[in-house]
């Protein structure tokens, strides 16, 4: 073998481990952003199993409020559902867009039972009541901190995806389109904790 072989050899042995190593990268990248994603879900069934409770709390003390509770409810479950479908597929944009509609619709039905509540002082000194506030807090926090730990994988995936050489070779791998930011329709209200005030 003459030299010019070994150097081509080398030469193709080398490409071949770069894009080996583009190929890693997009997956570990891909993975990371999965699992940001699922750090949200698990907050956010956190905080959609709070909210039953906080309903049947406030219904004996405001029965003649119920439209509120029920739209509490059914944004609840929308919510969950709307979860599930992004669960299965978190890089999918209609999904992730969908979610946070879902997530804003919640937090206006959240923030229409606390102006109710405020009209029920016995309501408000509840100590069941004003525990399951405290956990939605701190759980709404929770949801705040790990949806910002999944946009900034997907960040990342997203530049490494769009940077030249890998870009030639995401397709080819199967990393179509971009993945989705969680965002939401209204950012002031959904970066602020829903105040549950008793």
């Amino acid at each position: 073998m003459d030299a010019t072989s070994i150097v081509t050899l080398v030469a193709i042995a080398a490409i071949v481990f770069y894009i080996v190593s583009i190929y890693n990268r997009l997956v570990t990248l891909k993975n990371r952003f999965k699992n940001a994603f699922a750090q949200i879900e698990v907050q956010l069934k956190r905080r959609y199993d709070l909210i039953p409770n906080l309903v049947e709390i406030a219904k004996g003390y405001i029965k003649h409020e119920r439209g509120t509770l029920e739209a509490v409810t059914q944004a609840r479950n929308a919510a969950a559902g709307v979860l599930s479908r992004a669960q299965a597929d978190p890089g999918n944009a209609e999904a992730i867009k969908s979610l946070s509609q879902a997530e804003g619709a919640l937090a206006g039905a959240l923030g229409r039972m606390n102006m109710v509540m405020e009209a029920y002082p016995d309501l408000k000194a509840n100590q069941n009541m004003m525990q399951l506030s405290e956990e939605l807090t701190s759980t709404e926090n929770r949801v705040a901190f790990a949806r910002q730990a999944f946009n900034d994988a997907v960040m990342e995936y997203n530049t490494y995806k769009q940077s030249f050489p890998p870009q030639m070779f995401a397709n080819m791998f199967g990393h179509g389109p971009d993945a989705s930011l969680l965002e939401f329709e209204d950012h002031a209200q959904i970066q602020a904790a829903p105040k549950v005030s008793f």
